[in-house]
């Protein structure tokens, strides 16, 4: 090795380095909590390139297309000038990116257009509802399950891969009855996708789970990579895992890298079985073990780690810090959520006040429903706040828009596209769509061809306009697809202004569109990207400006994953809400719970408060109504979990001396209530 390589291995720690300079075979790399894994990834990536490996031959995966930036980034910056300007040519992205990819590269064994387009979820349930309509399954004379739902199912059944009838018994149990008919209806789904060739995310998982499993095809598609590193193994589903298999069935050269502890998107049907499992599937597999922890001052380790140990399987990792002193883990018992709201602000501001700014300070819980009362009571403190949500920006109506007259043009099949368009002129409903969609077909699916449909009066001008549109796309084939946007622009700006309210602002939307698409060469690779990897949310237009400098964080747990605060503040510990009482009908779902609130807790580095009302409100409107429930607290404080924790309380003892139930005040009032019967 020369020794400007050795220079950088030495910013690793021994088990880091280990992992980053593994030679030839699989490779499990358990990270614990803030052990560094990012790190170890990057530069196992940039080891393998200084060793020899050309970049196009590595595969990286990860779970956010940012994620794998920000890896080879790191590994640029580490290696040399000739080994970071070949970085970009490694292969790195998600697993449904890869897969797309991939599939266009291999459409024609896997049995698809080269054209295929890709539709996002609200497409895909739209598409549902359509043949739900169809088949009348929404005229049956009790509930049948909603367009959402089905397709939960259906994506249930697809990455858990496991029959129906089990997905459905075990998680939609309300919805057996409908067995038969649900799998009439995703019969039809699969069948209409294929007709109108439209893959869902889904498919691009499913079509590369089954290229893989011919033996000449897996080896042809395995040869292109002497490595693949996959980030988050412990959320990869069973397909997922499949992929994986069919890939590496010639060369075992495979790093995957992830933290069983941290597993909790069960609802997506991953499973902490890859990881635990991943010995067996990987015979001679190599297990290194990161327990450093470079986040978390020793007292939240203590507590963490005692947490975690009540898990019925793991790997087992005691993590541990060289960090000094700490405060130690609080469990606070608040009588109702308006004490667990004073006990949350009183310390928000006091770390406030002793320079830990309210952005470096974190609020995390189980549902969204569970903060409702601190948003209350933050707002009349006037304490500013920012909750993780909000609109996608593919879900915004006109983005939708014009995303669905791209998709025509790559894809005059689009049968979902062309409805969505059609509806948008004037004097079109769904019977006049169909038919004009239809005579489209009839005519080779040119979608120019349009602007011959005799459609009703009222619309004929629109039709026309959308025919000239399309042919004067079609002729432009080979610009950018920055100059399709312009033009669909001209073409769609006056619809906009008519159906919708805040036009302006989505007139901005649509510019920013069409800026991203600048960037592009084709317009495949712009819808591609856009539906795979979304912008996080569309904007309003800009109200009066919000100049406060600093806001307290509200988050879900799930949000708040890979995240980490200098204070963290775990509320509504109470069982029922954590471990949510919809997810404790199996051991499994328990466990997943726990390592729900080992999450949590391993996010904060400096403090760490855990609160649980002895009370609160439970239903629609929570706050709003009386309708309340006395708690416990949650189950996976057991006695040795609170033994590391300071314990306290808010509101309780001054509440127990205004207890109607034990006060004089109250005994005096059931005597005198007594008397008037005597």
């Amino acid at each position: 090795m020369r020794e400007d390589e050795q220079a950088w291995l030495d910013d690793l720690n021994p088990q880091q380095r280990a992992a980053a300079t593994h030679g030839d075979g699989p490779l499990l790399v358990v990270a614990g909590a803030g052990s560094g894994k990012t790190k170890t990834l990057a530069y196992r990536v940039s080891y393998l390139v200084s060793r020899g490996v050309a970049p196009d031959r590595i595969l990286l995966l990860t779970f956010t297309r940012r994620a794998a930036a920000e890896m080879l980034k790191r590994a640029a910056a580490v290696t040399g000038t000739a080994s970071a300007t070949s970085m970009h040519r490694v292969w790195g992205g998600t697993f449904h990116a890869i897969a797309s990819r991939l599939l266009r590269l291999y459409a024609q064994p896997a049995g698809l257009s080269p054209e295929f387009t890709i539709i996002d979820r609200s497409d895909a349930e739209d598409l549902i509802d359509v043949i739900r309509n169809d088949m009348s399954l929404s005229q049956q004379g009790s509930r049948f399950p909603r367009k959402s739902t089905c397709l939960s199912i259906y994506s249930r059944r697809v990455n858990g891969n496991e029959p129906l009838e089990r997905v459905v018994q075990r998680e939609y149990p309300w919805c057996a009855v409908w067995q038969e008919e649900l799998t009439a209806l995703f019969r039809e789904y699969v069948e209409r996708k294929e007709r109108h060739h439209v893959l869902d995310y889904d498919d691009l998982l499913l079509y590369l789970y089954y290229l893989l499993e011919d033996e000449a095809l897996a080896e042809s598609v395995g040869e292109r990579f002497d490595h693949v590193l996959v980030d988050e193994y412990q959320d990869t589903n069973p397909i997922q895992a499949g992929i994986l298999a069919g890939l590496r069935r010639r060369n075992p050269n495979i790093t995957v890298v992830g933290d069983d502890a941290q597993s909790i998107y069960g609802f997506r049907s991953a499973t902490v079985r890859n990881m635990l499992d991943f010995p067996a599937q990987f015979p001679g597999a190599r297990v290194v073990t990161l327990e450093q922890n470079y986040r978390s001052v020793p007292p939240v380790l203590e507590t963490t780690n005692r947490l975690i140990a009540q898990a019925r399987e793991r790997y087992s990792k005691n993590l541990w810090s060289t960090r000094t002193g700490g405060q130690r883990p609080q469990l606070i018992t608040c009588f109702d959520e308006s004490s667990q709201d004073e006990a949350v602000i009183g310390r928000v501001l006091e770390h406030y006040e002793q320079g830990i700014a309210l952005n470096r300070q974190a609020v995390l819980f189980r549902a969204a429903a569970h903060s409702t009362s601190l948003e209350l009571a933050l707002s009349r403190k006037n304490i500013p706040f920012r909750k993780y949500g909000g609109l996608r920006f593919l879900e915004a109506a006109h983005v939708k828009d014009i995303v669905a007259l791209l998709r025509i043009l790559d894809n005059p099949r689009d049968e979902i596209a062309w409805f969505r368009v059609l509806q948008l002129l004037n004097g079109v409903g769904p019977a006049t769509a169909a038919a004009a969609v239809a005579h489209v077909a009839a005519h080779g699916h040119d979608a120019a061809a349009i602007a011959d449909f005799e459609g009703p009066a009222a619309s004929r001008d629109g039709i026309h306009e959308l025919g000239a549109l399309m042919g004067e796309l079609t002729t432009l084939a080979a610009e950018a697809p920055g100059v399709h946007i312009e033009r669909i622009r001209r073409f769609y700006e006056p619809i906009l202004l008519r159906t919708y309210e805040n036009a302006e602002a989505r007139v901005h939307d649509v510019e920013h569109l069409g800026e991203l698409a600048a960037g592009y060469l084709t317009r495949s690779e712009f819808l591609t990207d856009l539906v795979l990897d979304p912008p996080i949310s569309t904007g309003a237009q800009a109200g009066p400006p919000h100049k406060d400098e600093d806001w307290l964080v509200l988050s879900t747990i799930h949000s708040a994953k890979g995240l980490e605060w200098d204070a963290v503040y775990l509320i509504h510990a109470a069982d029922g809400c954590l471990p949510s009482d919809m997810a404790t009908g199996s051991e499994s779902e328990i466990d997943e719970e726990l390592r729900l609130t080992y999450v949590a807790m391993t996010r904060a580095r400096d403090f760490l408060y855990v609160s649980w009302p002895l009370r609160y409100y439970v239903g629609p409107g929570a706050a709003l109504t009386d309708k309340h429930t006395y708690a416990q607290c949650c189950r996976f404080f057991s006695p040795a979990v609170v033994t590391t924790m300071e314990t306290r309380e808010h509101g309780v003892s001054g509440a127990a001396r205004f207890d109607p139930v034990t006060g004089s005040i109250s005994r005096k009032i059931s005597s005198r209530i007594r008397e008037m019967w005597r």
